[in-house]
Formats: C-alpha cells, sequence, structure tokens
C-alpha cells in the first residue's frame, strides 16, 4: 500500500528538523574549540561523536524523494559517518571528526536551512 505523500513529507520535515538541531547542537559545543582542546574534552567529544550518529541517524529515515530533491546535502556520506561510528565506536579518530564538524557541519546548517524554509519542497 502506497503511503500518503502528506505523511512522508511531515515525517521528512521533522526527520531533516532532527538533524538541524543535532548540526547545530554540534557546532555549540565546538564553538571556540580546535583538535587538541576537542581531544582533551571527553565530554565534548562524546556528545559531538553523539550528535553526529543522530544526524546519521535521521539521515537514514529520511525518504528517497526528498534525498533525491536535496542533491547537495551528502547523505551517503552522513549515513556512513553514522555507521562508523556506531560501528568502529572503539577507533573513532578524533581528526576526522574534527574535520566534519569545521568543514561539512556548517554546510549541512546551511542546506537544510534553506531547505526547511521552503518546506514543503514540490
Amino acid at each position: 500500500m502506497r503511503r500518503d505523500p502528506r505523511a512522508v513529507r511531515e515525517e521528512d520535515r521533522i526527520r531533516l528538523t532532527h538533524m538541524l538541531e543535532s548540526a547545530r547542537r554540534t557546532l555549540r559545543i565546538t564553538d571556540g574549540m580546535n583538535l587538541e582542546s576537542l581531544e582533551k574534552d571527553e565530554v565534548r567529544l562524546l556528545a559531538v561523536v553523539k550528535s553526529i550518529e543522530v544526524i546519521g541517524e535521521a539521515c537514514t529515515k529520511v525518504s528517497e524523494g526528498t534525498c533525491s530533491r536535496l542533491t547537495r546535502i551528502d547523505w551517503r556520506g552522513i549515513r556512513s559517518m553514522r555507521n562508523r561510528m556506531i560501528h568502529g565506536y572503539d577507533t573513532i579518530d578524533t581528526a576526522i571528526v574534527w574535520t566534519t564538524v569545521v568543514e561539512y557541519i556548517p554546510l549541512l546548517v546551511a542546506e537544510l536551512e534553506g531547505a526547511l524554509e521552503g518546506w514543503p519542497a514540490d
């Protein structure tokens, strides 16, 4: 049975909002930090990792239709990062986490803000 497109759009809006909230949280947590200070702050590092995991988990629940419309978001990369953090929890490379925070999270925030501002996308 085919799902109601309005319900799918609403669920996608919720998931995109979860992604945006977690991305913003990541930036707040790391504000004023650098790689070295993040490596030394176990609590903040764990909070950042968890926030990135949430972004990835929400990403897995966004419909293919929305993913195909929001082509500037690296859906596959986000899922891969989530999987790596969840399944490789014992070997997380803080340098890769930091690169994600400074290079990719701000871009993701901008894309999600734009997507949600014009929601629902036609």
